[in-house]
């Protein structure tokens, strides 16, 4: 996978010059660390599960990424997802560099009592390489800010002071950001409306599909129906259900949380009534006729062995790596616009950010606040990249990394290259 993730280099560097040193710096992580995570279990037992940090590169500031919990969790999976954060973080502009973290588990296995001893075993066992001003954490994958209050907590009692700061995705009332629980779904809103914006088009004629109907799913479904787009599809690990009139999200999601199930459903206080749709799996979610496909579960969706068959003309990445270097070429080919992940998905991240500044400041925004600055950012670093796609003509995804490569490659570069010492 990691591979996989650093052949979006090789176009880049087919537009623009850098230093050699540059592609080295870039070419392998800073760090990684493997840790045992003893827990005890309810029943008395003890296991140990298998934890992960990687921070791939500081030179813009403390390494920034979330940790997650699922049992395919692995050294080459978080070394990748912590090298997309370092060009994530560079897209946006933000102080950060890149990292990221997991435990091989599956949380569903686990009983609250037991996940609780699971995530401040984790901060303990990485307590002496993470911090507010050296690598910051965050939620992803089946983590939520619940367990990052406690991971905050345990960082507190090993350093015996409050240092909200370290960690990002805290509930509110422990320091946690307004408007942090939909900031992915609600940055990804903000790139397509600019992305649509320059094409003239009119969001209420624009169908939607999204693949994962988790939280982040969920939150860009709701706000992209409140703004005037039909959302016709949804799916999660079960499958799908498909309903071209359109989807009331927030009763579909309501009746998901209460009967683990999707279904298309009107409700009226608490009694929902179900409403004419389709029952589709996954892969049909995605071949679907549309105008917009929206990837918000995991990696590796579209491959080669289906690139051909998507039909849609605009991909919106909100997960990490949904779609391979060999599907963006055939897809590129087809004329498929692809609104990349490094820019999509960034809402997440920047939010973050505006909570370790409120944190480290003592002073705290409100949620309308919140939402001017995500979207400030958000549709300027937006537009720049739609601005490099045209003068560089090439996809969205080579100009969105070469935005970031610019940034990362003129901060390493100021730190001296061989160009500078050769001058001496």
């Amino acid at each position: 996978m990691f591979e996989l993730a650093k052949q979006r280099l090789d176009p880049v560097f087919k537009h623009i010059q850098v230093d050699d040193e540059v592609i080295e710096r870039l070419s392998v992580a800073k760090r990684s660390i493997i840790a045992s995570i003893p827990v005890r279990m309810d029943n008395g037992d003890l296991k140990i599960f298998t934890g992960y940090r990687v921070q791939y590169d500081d030179t813009r500031g403390p390494t920034k990424g979330g940790i997650r919990y699922h049992p395919r969790v692995n050294l080459d999976e978080v070394t990748s997802l912590s090298f997309w954060m370092t060009v994530k973080c560079a897209v946006s502009g933000l102080p950060f560099g890149g990292a990221k973290g997991g435990v091989m588990v599956n949380p569903k296995e686990l009983s609250k009592l037991e996940l609780e001893r699971l995530s401040r075993g984790y901060i303990r066992a990485f307590a002496d390489v993470i911090g507010e001003s050296r690598d910051i954490p965050a939620p992803d994958v089946y983590t939520n800010s619940t367990i990052m209050g406690w991971m905050a907590d345990e960082y507190g009692v090993i350093l015996r002071r409050q240092v909200p700061g370290m960690i990002t995705g805290k509930p509110v009332y422990l320091g946690g950001s307004e408007g942090r629980e939909s900031a992915t779904g609600q940055g990804a809103l903000f790139a397509l409306n600019e992305f649509v914006r320059r094409k003239n088009w009119d969001p209420s004629a624009i169908t939607i599909a999204v693949q994962g109907f988790g939280n982040v799913g969920y939150h860009f479904a709701r706000l992209a129906q409140k703004s005037g787009y039909r959302i016709v599809a949804v799916s999660d690990s079960q499958g799908g259900i498909h309903s071209p009139k359109g989807l009331n999200v927030e009763d579909v999601y309501k009746f998901k949380q209460q009967n683990n199930e999707l279904a298309s459903v009107y409700c009226e206080g608490s009694v929902c009534n179900t409403l004419e749709y389709e029952q589709i799996t996954n892969e049909e979610l995605l071949l679907l006729n549309i105008d917009v496909l929206v990837l918000g579960a995991l990696e590796n969706q579209i491959t080669q062995l289906n690139a051909n068959d998507i039909k849609v003309k605009t991909i919106l990445e909100i997960a990490n790596g949904p779609v391979t270097p060999q599907a963006d070429e055939i897809l590129e080919e087809n004329g498929v616009n692809v609104i990349p992940d490094v820019l999509a998905n960034s809402g997440g991240v920047i939010v973050s950010y505006f909570e370790w500044v409120q944190n480290r400041s003592g002073l705290y925004w409100d949620v309308t606040e919140v939402h001017e600055k995500l979207k400030k950012i958000m549709s300027k670093e937006a537009n720049t990249v739609y601005d490099l796609a045209l003068s560089h003509n090439c996809s969205l995804r080579t100009a969105a990394y070469i935005h970031g490569i610019k940034r990362l490659a003129g901060a390493i570069d100021e730190r001296g290259n061989r160009k500078y010492f050769k001058s001496i």
